[in-house]
């Protein structure tokens, strides 16, 4: 804390000013962690409400089977919609609190999360994932790897269960012949945990996936987007801990990657114009720690390790991909 000084030796000397107590004649420092609680429900409650239609969509889809009969929607519905969205605020929720906690145990001031709803019709997820705001730099680079990984991890330790789970609640079913199917990527954790909980799927049969295991999927994603190491997203923060200066040339190349994506699936576009925007607006560089030269040591190399075997489970290249089958078969 800096204090204004009129003692010698002190001349001309300028303090930045904090907020000042005059019953007590001394500055006044902001308490951390100060969030406004009103704000984080509302947004937590919309998502609730986005995500819970979401998965009830997802859960009519699935009793279906791929059926071209028509089954009506139902209110019931909605009860039905929180196996997913339940367990995707719980792995979104769970990725978050890693980081705030983190954030708490080393009293580096955070808000809370803040979760973004979208509409449910328009974004299959209903959500665009949740955020917290931290407020002021990092003390070392063991601090920004440490509250860096620890939401990847969090989340992924939901995720798993959830995912496997869910693969008892899915069923094998004919593939479509006809209509409009989204496919979704598989990454290597997905296709290890139909193998492990279904078997081997018969050529001209295909997974009808249950509302928990699109939830993890999307788990999947977001951690496979959030571990990319670039620019301030959690891959970037953990590079940067690890190799320091390297880290922004492999930030520059994630982002030409990223790019170059776009040409072989369309539904990289979002991801790769936030990372662009991001490298127009802050920097290829990564903000700078308050202790540089600390090393993180040989735990955090091999958390670091876990990190991108973490990011190649649930990596793929092709996430979404919509193929219209009127008239084959």
């Amino acid at each position: 804390m800096a204090f204004p000084s009129d003692e010698p030796g002190y001349p001309g000397t300028a303090f930045p000013l904090e907020p000042f107590d005059a019953s007590f004649g001394i500055p006044v420092r902001p308490r951390k962690f100060q969030s406004r609680i009103w704000l984080h429900l509302v947004l937590l409650l919309l998502t609730i409400g986005s995500t819970t239609i979401a998965g009830a969509l997802h859960y009519h889809s699935f009793i279906s089977e791929f059926s071209p009969q028509p089954i009506p929607l139902r209110w019931s519905l909605l009860l039905q919609g929180f196996w997913y969205s339940g367990t995707l605020l719980g792995i979104l929720g769970a990725h978050e609190m890693g980081h705030y906690l983190l954030c708490r145990r080393y009293n580096v001031d955070a808000s809370l999360p803040y979760f973004i709803p979208m509409p449910p019709l328009i974004f299959l997820t209903g959500t665009l994932g949740a955020v917290i705001k931290i407020r002021e730099a990092f003390p070392s680079r063991r601090v920004l790897f440490d509250i860096g990984v620890a939401g990847p991890i969090a989340g992924f330790v939901v995720l798993v269960p959830a995912l496997f789970y869910g693969m008892t609640l899915s069923n094998v079913v004919p593939e479509p012949t006809q209509g409009s199917v989204l496919y979704l990527g598989e990454p290597l954790l997905f296709k290890l945990a139909t193998l492990t909980m279904i078997g081997p799927i018969r050529e001209g049969y295909t997974v009808n996936i249950h509302p928990m295991v699109f939830a993890a999927w999307f788990g999947m994603l977001a951690t496979a987007l959030n571990l990319l190491p670039f620019g301030q997203l959690d891959g970037g923060h953990i590079t940067y801990a690890t190799l320091g200066r390297w880290s922004t040339p492999i930030s520059i190349a994630t982002v030409g990657s990223a790019v170059a994506m776009t040409f072989v699936s369309m539904s990289w576009l979002v991801m790769t114009l936030m990372m662009l925007v991001m490298l127009a607006t802050l920097g290829p560089r990564h903000p700078r720690v308050i202790d540089e030269h600390e090393p993180v040591g040989l735990e955090r190399n091999l958390l670091a390790v876990f990190a991108l075997i973490m990011f190649i489970l649930c990596f793929t290249p092709v996430p979404i991909q919509l193929q219209d089958l009127v008239g084959t078969r």
